[in-house]
């Protein structure tokens, strides 16, 4: 049976490990275009040659979404190696964990700069190609941290709660043609949390991580939004463990 993600051209950030791994590997195997997009390039690799030996389609480059010329060229590398580009999963985000006075301000930085401006050059490279070609999706991977706010996690929330109402800018301004999605996952098997430098917030993360969604289940929501036919927009998907009660 013919999946509706065939032949869709799918660039995903963020994509060496976790959440954009998982979407990867899943997208491939329902037929999809995929490119890949990491600053770890062995992960890149490894990907690459396991989604080629199972009969999937992708491509790989090296890339800090940081960098909106490296941005550009991902997106631009789709669209010539396949033709046209259909979705941009802006999934790449950092998470130090820490409360305020700690005064960790490198970690705020680069908060802001992986998850507000990795997702603001995701859109920057992406849309000028399906406004031009009449087409495409924005899948913005969020969190819950995107509505609520939890001790040591202010600025991480804040980058969240930015890349909502971004999201929700886009599709205001994008029409019909160009659909906008905010997928925001609760507790999730992920490496985000390896980054906390702050060993109360490691500990704190370290428990409140105890029951878990494994990445496959994001990444099947993400597919979802995908596969909705033409005039269908899934705006936002929260996606919690049925125990997870915040």
């Amino acid at each position: 049976m013919m999946s509706a993600r065939d032949g869709k051209v799918v660039v995903i950030t963020g994509a060496s490990s976790g959440i954009g791994e998982a979407t990867a590997r899943l997208l491939a195997s329902q037929g999809a275009h995929i490119v890949i997009g990491a600053r770890r390039l062995e992960r890149l690799e490894a990907l690459a040659s396991d989604i080629r030996a199972e009969g999937g389609s992708v491509a790989y480059q090296q890339l800090d979404v940081t960098d909106l010329d490296q941005m550009k060229a991902i997106v631009l590398m789709a669209q010539k190696r396949f033709g046209r580009l259909d979705v941009v999963v802006n999934n790449a985000g950092v998470m130090p964990l820490s409360p305020l006075e700690a005064l960790k301000i490198d970690e705020w930085n680069r908060m802001i700069d992986v998850n507000i401006r990795g997702v603001l050059h995701g859109i920057a490279a992406g849309l000028p190609i399906m406004r031009e070609q009449g087409f495409g999706q924005f899948v913005n991977v969020a969190s819950i941290g995107a509505y609520e706010v939890s001790p040591t996690a202010a600025v991480y929330c804040a980058t969240k709660y930015a890349v909502r109402a971004i999201t929700e800018g886009l599709r205001q301004e994008a029409g019909s043609n160009i659909r906008a999605t905010l997928v925001s996952p609760g507790v999730t098997e992920s490496e985000l949390a390896d980054s906390i430098t702050d060993e109360g917030a490691r500990q704190l993360m370290k428990d409140y991580r105890r029951i878990a969604l494994p990445a496959s289940a994001i990444a099947r929501s993400i597919a979802y939004a995908i596969e909705q036919p033409e005039g269908v927009d899934v705006n936002e998907l929260i996606i919690r463990p049925a125990s997870q009660l915040t």
